[in-house]
Order: C-alpha cells, then structure tokens, then sequence
C-alpha cells in the first residue's frame, strides 16, 4: 500500500489541456469539467477535516458492526438514523428480544458493549446465530442483518439467510504478495458456483485446485471473480446484493475465498472483484431495504430510490453514512481478501438519472452534461478511484458503461472519473448482429474494424466478442451461433468436420483473435467460451425444475480420451494468449488496412492479417511492410492441432522485397512482401490465420491462419495464395 501521510495536492482546476488537445469537441463543456472537479475536491476536504484522513475514515469497516477488542470484549456499532430503539438478540442470549439494548449516540449512530466472560472467551462465540432488532417509530419490532455483516448463511429449510458472527481463532494468513500490475491485462471472467461440470453449486476449493491452473496454463493474467458479494438469490449472478461486506456462503467460507486468492497470487494471476455499488437488493429480512424502518437510510426516498426496471434500490451518494459505507467497502474487499481491483458494474445507471432507460446513446455530446447527468454519483466514483489508485498505486478498476461518457478512464487530475478502463461493449453486440442478420459475404470488415477500433483516445479500454450476457439463457454464445445444435453431434475430432463444424471452428478462432489484436487495450473471456462451451447459462428457477443442468462449465469437455475438438479450439485460445504475452500487442496503438475483405494491421511490431472472404483465396497478395528483413510464422490458426487443415509449413522463412506498397492509412511503407493462402486440400471454412512479428509484422486472416516472424518479410511456403477465410501473425526477426 502506498504512503499517504500527505494528502496529494489538488490545484484549484483540473489539467484539462492533454483532455481537451485529444478532444476538441469538449471544448465548450470546459466549465461542466472543472465544476466536476471542484466538488470532488470539496468533497474529498471536508472527509478529512471531518474524519481525520480518508485512510481512517475507509477502514470503518474496523469499527462497525462487531469488533473483538484486545482483551476479548466485543463492540458493536451500528448507523441506524430512523430507529427508535436497537437490540442485540440471537443464540446467545436464546433469542431475548430486548435483553441487549444499544445506546443511542449522535448523528445516528448505536453502540453497544459485551465484556468477556469469566473465562476472558469472548461474549459471542464463533459462528454464532445473531439478528439486530429494530423498533421503528410506529413501535414495529423489525429483525434485520447488521450492513457490516462478514459472513451471512441461509438453511435449506429458509426463506433468508441469517447473520452468523465470523470470528474464527486461527483465521486464514495470507502467504503471497500481490503480483505486479499486469503491462497486457487479458482477464478470465468467471463465477465460482458454476465453475465445475457438476450439477450443483460448485465451491470456492474447487475453484482453486480446478479452475486457476486452467486459466494459468490458457494464459490469462487476471481472473475477474462475479457474484462473490453475497446475494440471496442465485439466479441474480451476484448482481442483487444483500450483504455488501460478506462473501457469498454458497461457495465455502471467508478462509476458503482468501486461500482461492492467496492461490491466485502464488501463480502471478491479478483477482479482480465483480462490484456492485450502483443498487442493492430490495430484501428488506436480509437486506439493506429499510433497515432502519424507513424508506431511506442508505437510499434515496421516493421514486429517486427505485430502480424502474431491476426492481432494486439507489444509493443516496450524497450521504456521509453511505460515503463511509460503500468506500470502506472497497477497502475492505482489498484488505482482507487481498482482491488486486475491481470491475465496477453498472456504471452507466449511476451516471444518469435516467440509468440509460431507453436511451440510445448517439455520441452527442450533449448527452454527456446538463440536467440528465447525476453529479452526485460522479463525485463518488471519482473519489472511490482517487482513493483506490492513492492507497494502492497499482490496483485495477474498470467501467461497465454503455454510453462512452468522456473521460470516464482519464485521471481524476485531468478532469476524468479515474477508472483504469472501460468495457468495450458494443464489440459483442456487433458480432452477434452480424453472426445473426449477415450471410458471410455480407459482413462489411470496414464497418468490424470501426467498431473495433472506436474507441476514446488516451482511455483504456476492454476487448472482448463475448462475456456472461452472451452466454446467459435466452441469447447464445459465438460457438453456438456458428455450429448451432451440430455441436452435439459433430464435434468428434473421429470423424471429418462436417461444413458447419469447420466454418465455425475457423470462424470462432478468427472473431476472437481479432477482437483479441485490436479491440482494446486489454482482452476478456467468459470462462468456457475460450473452448466454445456449447450450453447456455440458466440458473435453478421454477421455470425449469430448480434444475442445474445449464447452471455449470462443463470443463470435461477437455478430457483428451473423449476426442472432441472443444481441446482444439482451447489450444488455440492458449496459444493466442501466449503469443501476446511475448509481444505484448495490447498496450500498443493499432493501425489497421482493409481490402478485398482482407484485414491487415501492424501493432506492437506484429502484422495480423485476416482474409474473411468466404470464397475467395488470394495468390501472392502483396502486402506493405516496415523494416526490410525476414518473417517466420508465430501462430497459425489452420494449423491442424487449432483444428485447422495444415496448409502452412510454419518453417518457411517470409523475405521482404524493396517495393513501395500502400498501408494503414494509405501511407507508402518503402517495403512490402507478398503472402497467401491456399483453400485446396479442404472443405468449408478453413481459413488460415497467421501473425506476424517484427519492426513491422502482421497477422493475416484467411482458410489458414498463421503468425510469422521476421526481419521484415516473408514467404509463403509451399503455396502461395491467401486461403479463405484464414488468420496468420508474422513476426519479425532481426539478425
């Protein structure tokens, strides 16, 4: 953790001149950013003439809800403005209502005090049974869960879960430090509960010894963690909470979440947290919903607290008590899980009052500023960024924002909200509209780069073809809108590939390779469909049985004696990843050149190049190159062990030609080489991709798909025709 004995310096008015020199048009909504940054600075003053610093005023969470003192007494404290009267009641006063009275302090605020028993043992032993008792003003006793609850369970026989002291005598220590931030971040979404072929709720140990080698060994530096807040209704993905500082029980204990972290950490893999601070639960027995009987306390009163369609509560940011409540909440999940960021969820319901409700975001800018905008919300993520980067320099936080709101991912000191990065949303919802309403020699690859590559300069943003919505109920996945019902039947790596199977397994490789090469700054996968996991998602509801059937990852799969080709497409997603880490593409710009539907881009010295034309292969398609010298392929999509045909001999050294050739942006690059694919030999959608490294490098797309390394150049190997539809990444290799 960072020293921060000194509060940073804020200048009166933010450094707008990098924000403003990217983007002109914001020009005239200079006054909306200063005044923006003027209330968090107010804000972020009077938190500290108030409480001290932010470092104390973040770690409330060591002074609310129940705390063990040295000598084995417990305090409890509690923010409960509308109540006229708290108790403590549960197994261990045998559920005696009254017989524990907290006192009444200023400001809302309820204590109550246990002195050890004879013994010195504390009052309340471990996982005791505990419930508060709320007397409204209307003289209602209410039962309720404390909001600083760490641990909450629900028996099988329950309607809610219960608040069960978590106080264990040898708690779990943490053994291995955080790794560092990574330079490439490529994130592994994942949900412990479905995270095993079982039908059941799979737990946070079968997570560590199952899951995290998988995503070691595929790659991915960085597992996001969904639904691990706890949430009293599964079906909701963890996106319901009701206990903000409590790990969900449904997957083991708090020990068992720290020790899947600890794990993590021990393997170089960053946790990122799915967080939930836009709404809550409206529980009300196991919920923050009214608890202190009124409709406020942690939210907005009236229809402002109400969220029209997910029938759940606003937050009132505004508040002092939810202020302390929801950023010590983020300190909390940093400090004793050792989570490295979070994945804020959301984000464009906060932002607007109107929470994105039937809007169609145009790109206006006025959409962006005026009366639609909710400042208070604003302020609060600006601070919860300043203070998350302040404390822990390296720690990671991403938007879920469909809007694209201006300087969302710039730093709070130049006039941005300070998050890290944002979801790139609109890439998935582009690939399931052309896979959905396009024949193949309809996609437009001017339209696919565009939307690849549209994103806010100088803002980090996120990558990906598909995350759990895709994969939830109602929708489908890539793999199954490629190959459909055939990947029941067809999927035997026995038998020849049937014309869907070898489109799709072409296509799958080359939709995700290239939203991987240029869709964002970092990349992410929902767990499975790196393998094209061929089920939906559906969780236990009444309208399917209570069943768990589509509720689980069905990782088997994999297992090499059943000869299915889900291990091809996973060695290729392996692959993939392993090729960016050694090149490290995504922290670089891309540049990319689009013709005869074939896609060719340079980043970080490796040329990509696509040829997604259905039908037609290409002989000696020259190319612009960077640097005279020589190519070798580095990844080949055609090759056989991805599934592909073999078309490419992977040996074959590329060389380029001193002749002046037309690149990205219609500039001459002095040198060019000439590249290709053959479609003979196969049936269907084989298309090669391949990549190439070097000062300048390239992947190509077509039947085959393949990487080259190189000098600068290369050379096609026994044939020399670009195959349809293929990928093949040169790298450059200098001597």
């Amino acid at each position: 953790m960072a020293d921060h004995s000194e509060r940073d310096e804020f200048t009166e008015l933010p450094d707008l001149s990098e924000f403003l020199r990217e983007d002109p048009y914001l020009v005239p909504y200079q006054e909306d950013l200063c005044r923006r940054y003027q209330l968090f600075t107010e804000r972020l003053s009077k938190l500290e003439e108030a409480e001290g610093s932010f470092d104390d005023f973040t770690r409330s969470y060591m002074s609310y809800g129940v705390q063990r003192q040295a000598n084995n007494s417990l305090m409890f404290k509690e923010w409960a403005p509308g109540a006229q009267a708290l108790f403590l009641t549960g197994d261990f006063n045998d559920w005696n209502s009254t017989s524990h009275p907290y006192t009444k302090k200023e400001y809302g605020k309820w204590e109550l005090y246990l002195p050890p028993k004879r013994n010195k043992a504390p009052a309340i032993e471990h996982e005791t049974k505990l419930k508060l008792v709320v007397l409204t003003s209307e003289g209602e006793e209410l039962f309720r869960i404390s909001p600083w609850a760490k641990y909450c369970h629900k028996h099988v026989d329950s309607n809610t879960y219960d608040w069960i002291h978590w106080d264990p005598i040898r708690p779990f220590l943490h053994q291995h430090t955080r790794p560092k931030r990574p330079r490439s971040l490529r994130i592994y979404e994942a949900h412990v509960g479905i995270a095993s072929p079982a039908e059941e709720i799979a737990t946070y140990t079968n997570f560590t010894l199952n899951v995290l080698p998988k995503i070691k060994d595929l790659g991915y530096n960085c597992v996001q963690l969904m639904a691990i807040m706890e949430h009293a209704y599964y079906g909701s993905f963890g996106y319901q909470v009701t206990n903000f500082f409590a790990a969900s029980s449904r997957f083991g204990t708090p020990e068992d979440l720290k020790r899947l972290v600890d794990t993590a950490h021990s393997l170089g893999i960053t946790v990122l947290l799915d967080v939930v601070h836009s709404h809550a639960s409206s529980n009300t027995a196991d919920g923050l919903n009214k608890f202190d009987g009124t409709d406020s306390c942690f939210f907005h009163s009236g229809p402002r607290g109400h969220h029209p369609q997910w029938g759940s509560r606003l937050f009132n940011y505004q508040s002092w008590e939810v202020l302390r409540f929801l950023l010590s909440n983020l300190r909390w999940w940093m400090e004793e899980y050792r989570f490295d960021g979070f994945r804020f969820d959301g984000v464009s319901s906060m932002l607007y009052h109107h929470h994105g409700i039937a809007m169609s975001f145009s790109g206006g800018y006025s959409e962006y500023f005026g009366m639609q905008v909710d400042e208070d919300s604003i302020i609060h993520l600006m601070l919860s960024n300043h203070i998350l980067h302040t404390l822990y320099p390296d720690c990671i936080t991403i938007a879920e924002d469909v809007s694209g709101m201006p300087g969302l991912c710039k730093p709070v000191k130049n006039g941005g909200l300070g998050f890290d990065y944002r979801l790139n949303m609109a890439v998935p919802d582009k690939w399931i509209q052309i896979l959905k309403e396009l024949k193949d020699e309809e996609w437009d690859m001017g339209n696919i780069v565009y939307t690849l590559t549209n994103r806010r300069k100088g803002e980090g943003s996120i990558g990906y073809s598909e995350s759990h919505d895709q994969a939830l109920v109602g929708d489908k996945s890539l793999a199954f809108w490629l190959m459909d019902k055939e990947m029941y039947t067809n999927m035997s790596s026995l038998i020849p590939m049937t014309p869907v199977i070898d489109r799709g397994i072409q296509l799958h490789k080359m939709i995700r390779l290239l939203t991987h090469a240029l869709g964002g700054e970092g990349y992410l996968n929902f767990m499975g469909n790196e393998f094209g996991h061929p089920d939906w998602l559906d969780f236990p509801r009444k309208g399917n049985g209570e069943s768990y059937q589509y509720a689980r990852r069905q990782y088997n799969l994999l297992d090499p004696d059943n000869n299915l080709r889900y291990t091809q497409l996973y060695a290729f997603d392996r692959d993939m990843n392993l090729t960016e880490d050694k090149y490290g593409w995504l922290d670089k710009p891309p540049r990319a050149f689009i013709k005869d539907k074939v896609i060719v881009f340079e980043r970080a010295n490796v040329m990509f190049v696509f040829n997604f034309h259905p039908s037609n292969s290409y002989s000696d398609y020259r190319i612009a190159a960077g640097p005279n010298g020589k190519y070798r392929i580095k990844l080949d999509s055609d090759a056989e062990q991805y599934g592909g045909h073999g078309r490419l001999d992977t040996d074959t050294e590329f060389f380029t030609e001193q002749e002046p050739f037309k690149g990205v942006n219609d500039q001459w690059q002095p040198h060019s080489l000439k590249v290709g694919y053959s479609t003979a030999g196969w049936v269907g959608y084989s298309t090669p991709v391949w990549v190439g490294y070097s000062t300048a490098g390239w992947v190509g797309y077509s039947t085959p798909v393949w990487v080259g390394y190189s000098t600068a150049g290369w050379v096609l190997g026994p044939s020399r025709f670009l195959c349809s539809p293929c990928m093949t990444l040169l790298c450059f290799i200098h001597f």
